[in-house]
């Protein structure tokens, strides 16, 4: 296959609005951390602390996916470098490790889902024990 400069410059969009998804579930987060803190202080609980216990794992999930999400921009951006010096066989190298940086962090991601998913899961279970 001939890689010209069009194929890598379609994952632009697709890594712009992935950040932008990360970056909401970051900012999610982090409220929600806030106010897990505010709920311990006041009264603190088992169901609070496992809350605290998943949202670590979520964050370093995130902070991962975000990682490894700029590594794919960034391998991008050099594979068009690399394209615009025609330099097509390190082009070729430097867009597979694009595309399976992009995979990766679509796998981390997937996991953050599944995690986050649990968490709600203790909080409804929370709900149902006050009954």
């Amino acid at each position: 296959m001939t890689l010209e400069m069009s194929v890598p410059a379609l994952l632009f969009p697709a890594i712009s609005l992935t950040m932008l998804a990360y970056n909401a579930r970051y900012l999610a987060i982090a409220g929600l951390i806030r106010q897990l803190h505010s709920e311990y202080v006041m009264t603190p609980s088992e169901t609070i602390r496992l809350q605290i216990t998943v949202l670590r794992k979520r964050l370093w999930l995130i902070r991962n996916m975000q990682a490894v999400a700029i590594i794919s921009f960034i391998t991008s951006v050099i594979t068009m470098f690399l394209l615009y010096i025609e330099q097509h066989v390190w082009a070729n190298i430097i867009f597979g490790i694009s595309l399976l940086s992009l995979m990766a962090s679509l796998f981390l991601s997937f996991i953050e889902v599944q995690i986050s998913t649990k968490a709600l899961s203790i909080r409804l279970d929370s709900i149902e024990d006050r009954k």
